[in-house]
């Protein structure tokens, strides 16, 4: 299955053009390697109302499966980007954060710090990876395996998931 999917970087340096995003490439690389089209870019601010407007007009478009989130899921005063999700997602689908997490915990005592969330709108799936490169790759490649059923359950495949 080739899902739709697109990319919101959450970084204010890069949003000013003072950062160049190499997380969001490697989420590209990443997701294109897996055969995956991406519809939709953008880098915004760390701004809690602009993320959660841009995270509901995506889901609403219909022109994505997926919209992944890159950055602001830490704990510093300008990380918002799990609050503004909360915002937009109608269910929420803990079970990649949490698979995110624990993987990450193998690797760095720092994973606990993450905040991020999962969850839907409408029939987008919205998933936070971390905004560190090294990081946000290890997450995806964590869920990515799970990506296509989950987005087949989300579209209404009647089929049992055990067969």
């Amino acid at each position: 299955m080739s899902l739709r999917w697109g990319l919101i970087t959450l970084s204010d340096k890069g949003a000013k053009g003072q950062r160049e995003d190499t997380a969001g490439q490697a989420i590209s690389d990443l997701m294109n390697q897996a055969g995956h089209q991406r519809v939709d870019y953008a880098i915004l601010p760390d701004d809690l109302q602009t993320i959660a407007e841009r995270l509901a007009e995506w889901c609403d478009s219909g022109r994505m499966d997926l919209l992944l989130t890159c950055g602001g899921t830490g704990m510093s005063p300008r990380d918002v980007t799990p609050e503004a999700t909360l915002q937009v997602i109608q269910r929420h689908a803990p079970g990649f954060a949490e698979a995110m997490r624990a993987k990450s915990l193998e690797i760095t005592r720092h994973a606990m710090l993450s905040r991020a969330v999962t969850g839907m709108r409408g029939q987008t799936l919205i998933l936070n990876l971390p905004g560190s490169r090294k990081a946000a790759v290890e997450n995806l490649q964590t869920v990515l395996p799970a990506l296509d059923h989950a987005i087949e359950k989300l579209k209404g495949d009647p089929s049992d998931c055990g067969s």
